[in-house]
């Protein structure tokens, strides 16, 4: 069955769900602040998803099946995405209890110096992802102890998180390794090789100029707060056994990575890794999570368990490090998991009703030249971004949406998906109800509002690729 009416609704129409949307959005971000994603979000998607099923049934007759079926394809979709974030809440809370992330945050301060922990921060989150293809993992994993870092140091939350991201998208798009890129290529018919190579010239100079703001902000932003770092240290040793041994596991996890293992297997495998390591370097911590005295096999076991699906909170005698350390393991991924189902429930209607159809038409009319395809092909990524609320599905739509239209204008495939990967791929962390967006700020802890206008290279990356695509006169049809 295609999601698709007889008749394609139009566009003054197909924008009163997005309109809907983004004012509910607003009221309910003013209302609630950061607890929005604890159920006024959803709310918002719902409310505009019923406006577009009224719209669509009440005026082109759309039946409810073929609408029913895109919500299930859509949710379908994104199934992956769900179990993949279930599991990195249970790592949050397996690698922070085992000690893996305070050893991680206590070399980390004596390495890394507080002027240069930004520029480091997005250039080992970099090389990270570059490795393993995933930003998710990089970010789940490395982001968060530098997270820790980053804070015991005094540096605004929002900064760090940018630098984070930054880094862990630039590697995600230059890596073989990415889903992300061999998804935008293969979607367009480009080798990926190829693609890469290509990329080359847009997504190179982004990251420079993003490590350039972050090496300027590093020398200038206060560090008085950053003092309490050796305090930090101490009460972290104090609190954990912190040992080399215990770094065996982001060791073991990076291995796995390197075979090509998919992501679900290899963080399934990072969380028994750390629940290994926790039994073994910190029993009186999981006999603590357990609510016991002492740990027997019932109650370890009781512990591990705690450990990856509930919330701990292990106190160390410093409120604010007792804030860094507690996590909330699944269970504080519900709400993102609740808010992606409900987002795409949005772009399920919005795609079956042919209202997100509608609205594309408007990109096609733009492309003629050079500067316009690449500008409309950008618009559309960042547009689906905000309309399907799915990195993937925005991938797609751009590079199906203009691959043959881009042939008929003798326009290089290589430009095509590189503008997707500039737009759609980038571009997703940095929508709240996306569901990059609200996973990265839920495993951060930090609002995706709040680290915004710090993700320097997925701000710049749409931007260079309108400038590169003015100037450049090379672009040209692949013969």
């Amino acid at each position: 069955m295609q999601h698709e009416t007889t008749k394609t609704p139009s566009p003054w129409v197909a924008v009163i769900p997005l309109a809907v949307l983004t004012l509910l959005l607003y009221v309910v971000i003013r209302c609630f602040g950061g607890g929005a994603i604890d159920g006024g979000s959803q709310i918002a998607l719902l409310s505009a998803a019923s406006v577009c099923v009224m719209l669509s049934i009440g005026i082109y007759r759309c039946r409810w099946a073929v609408l029913e079926e895109a919500v299930i394809d859509n949710i379908r979709a994104s199934a992956s995405a769900i179990i993949i974030l279930l599991l990195i809440g249970a790592i949050a809370g397996s690698w922070m209890v085992s000690g893996v992330v305070p050893t991680m945050i206590c070399y980390g301060l004596k390495i890394l110096h507080p002027s240069f922990f930004l520029v480091a921060t997005s250039v080992i989150c970099a090389g990270v992802s570059l490795m393993t293809g995933s930003s998710w993992t990089t970010i789940a994993t490395i982001g968060v102890a530098l997270m820790g870092i980053g804070r015991a140091m005094g540096f605004p939350e929002g900064w760090v998180a940018g630098a984070i991201i930054s880094g862990a998208y630039f590697g995600d798009k230059l890596s073989l390794l990415s889903d992300t890129t061999v998804l935008a290529s293969s979607t367009v018919g480009v080798d990926v090789f190829a693609h890469i190579r290509y990329m080359l010239r847009t997504t190179v100079p982004s990251m420079l100029l993003a490590l350039a703001v972050f090496t300027v902000a590093g020398l200038t932003l206060d560090h008085e707060t950053g003092t309490h770092a050796q305090l930090y240290a101490e009460t972290l040793r104090a609190s954990f056994r912190i040992t080399p041994w215990l770094l065996l596991v982001p060791l073991a996890t990076g291995l796995l990575i390197a075979r090509k293992l998919p992501a679900i297997v290899t963080l399934f495998a990072a969380t028994v890794f750390a629940c290994i390591a926790m039994l073994a370097a910190q029993p009186g911590l999981v006999a603590e999570v357990a609510g016991v005295e002492k740990l027997g096999f019932l109650s370890g076991f009781k512990g591990v368990l705690m450990t990856c699906f509930g919330p701990t909170a292990i106190e160390t005698g410093n409120l604010q490090l007792d804030e860094l350390i507690a996590t909330r393991g699944m269970a504080g991924m519900l709400n993102t998991v609740w808010l992606i189902i409900c987002a795409m429930c949005f772009g399920g209607v919005m795609t079956g009703s042919g209202m997100l159809r509608s609205l594309t038409g408007i990109f096609l009319r733009l492309v003629r030249r050079r500067f316009p395809a690449v500008a409309s092909t950008v618009g559309a990524g960042i547009f689906f971004n905000l309309c399907t609320a799915d990195q993937y599905i925005s991938i797609i739509l751009s590079g199906r949406l203009f691959r043959e239209l881009y042939a008929e204008r003798g326009l290089d495939a290589r430009l095509l998906s590189r503008s997707v990967e500039d737009s759609a791929t980038v571009c997703s962390v940095l929508v709240p109800w996306n569901s990059c967006g609200m996973t990265q700020a839920t495993v951060l802890g930090v609002s995706t509002f709040v680290y915004m206008p710090y993700c320097i290279f997925n701000i710049v990356s749409p931007l260079m690729s309108l400038a590169v695509a003015a100037v450049d006169g090379r672009i040209r049809r692949k013969r």
